[in-house]
């Protein structure tokens, strides 16, 4: 069955077009961060999905309409179930109706064997996803908007003539929420003493020959005041990026700024592009330029990054066709609002009979945001950070009823709960 799909004005800012849905629950905005960036170009909306897939341990619960189900299955496997069998796509449009929504860095418990120390004290579900019937694709290079979706959502038939009403004007008067403030010093979950005595532990790990590189990360919290979308206004014209995202559910919304794609799945074509390699963006231009020159010849990055390299080659490899997956583009430096980048393209293809879920599932968690080897740095990981990381360092993205799949690695990722 074809998807339906009808043309809508354009509007440069996407923005415009979901704020009268950012306050209702399971409403989701993947942001390519244009205009205020020019290296994305689609931006998807989608609300009111027909299932919905929230994991917390061992157990995912299933919700259609009114009826509710749970099951201890796979995550992965019942999310596959869930989207059906392939539909058609649309040439040209990377979405036409599917899942959206993220994995949190705590669903690998579900794939690999891990200790448990750091404390769950977020408690927020390991996975949330939607299976959106209808969306609102925007396509900036090629400057138009589409609603598609699938045919046999139900009640879409109905609803279809609305929802090209409401997407074919942007409505900003009268969707006043305020501003958004943070009420107190921001506090990290290591201090700087704990912090050293943790990375001093890492070293002492890679002197013995236990792991190669670990990333150890540092949560902050604070107490705010104010609807968490106009602080994601603010964090997408302030640090634009290409794989942003704004997820709303119900006492949940997640506010993500990330520059990385993860896994990327199109006509059994496999990209995933890791960023190893950081130096601040300055002010002046002369200087500006030396960090990039610094950050491309820097042997330590390019050692640090061909790990990470490596390590994916290895993970898209068990999805993979053998002898199909290679590195076409390595070292590249992609210069950011604050950050120049280091980061590299690895390419392979799918073989038949494996989907975008078994590929997701064989590479998750990336291994930019682990370490090498893998499975002991996320050891090593839960030792020596006090908390579990949640939506931090998992991916938010979409896994469309044609098999398509694009995701990114969620850092520069905030959580606003309560």
């Amino acid at each position: 069955m074809s998807p339906r799909v009808e043309e809508l004005p354009y509007f440069e800012d996407s923005a415009a077009l979901f704020l009268p849905w950012a306050e209702r629950p399971w409403s989701v905005f993947l942001d390519s961060g244009f205009p205020h960036s020019r290296q994305g170009r689609f931006d998807l909306i989608a609300a009111e999905p027909q299932i919905t897939l929230t994991t917390r341990g061992e157990v995912t619960e299933i919700r259609e309409g009114d009826r509710v189900e749970t099951s201890k299955d796979d995550p992965f496997e019942l999310l596959a179930q869930a989207l059906g069998p392939h539909q058609p796509g649309i040439p040209g449009l990377p979405f036409a109706g599917g899942a959206i929504g993220y994995l949190s860095y705590d669903l690998a418990r579900r794939i690999e064997r891990l200790p448990v120390h750091a404390q769950d004290s977020e408690a927020i579900p390991e996975m949330m996803m939607g299976i959106y019937g209808w969306a609102v694709v925007v396509d900036h290079h090629a400057r138009r908007t589409f609603l598609v979706g699938k045919p046999d959502t139900p009640g879409l038939s109905s609803r279809w003539p609305h929802l090209v009403q409401q997407f074919s004007q942007i409505q900003t008067l009268g969707w006043r929420m305020g501003d958004f403030e943070i009420l107190d010093d921001v506090q990290p979950n290591l201090d700087r003493s704990a912090y050293g005595k943790a990375f001093d532990h890492i070293k002492r790990y890679i002197t013995e020959g236990d792991c190669y590189q670990v990333n150890l990360a540092v949560r902050f919290e604070a107490p705010s005041k104010g609807h968490p979308w106009m602080a994601y206004q603010h964090l997408r014209t302030f640090n634009p990026a290409p794989f942003g995202a704004y997820l709303g559910y119900p006492g949940l919304e997640i506010l993500s700024s990330s520059p990385e794609r993860f896994i990327k799945l199109t006509d059994s074509r496999i990209e995933t592009k890791p960023i190893k390699g950081t130096r601040p963006r300055l002010h002046d231009v002369i200087g500006d330029a030396t960090q990039v020159l610094a950050l491309r010849d820097s042997l330590k990055d390019r050692a640090e990054n061909l790990m990470i390299v490596d390590l994916l080659r290895n993970d898209i490899g068990k999805s993979a066709i053998p002898g199909s997956v290679r590195a076409p583009k390595l070292f590249e430096i992609e210069s950011y609002a604050t950050v120049h980048h280091m980061v590299s393209t690895i390419e392979g293809a799918l073989k038949p009979g494996l989907g975008a879920l078994d590929l997701l599932r064989g590479c998750f968690p990336g291994g930019s945001i682990t370490g090498a080897p893998k499975i002991r740095s996320m050891e090593i990981i839960e030792e020596l950070e006090p908390h579990r990381r949640g939506v931090y360092c998992g991916s938010i993205g979409y896994v469309g009823f044609d098999g398509s799949m694009d995701s990114n690695i969620a850092i520069r990722t905030l959580i606003h709960s309560g």
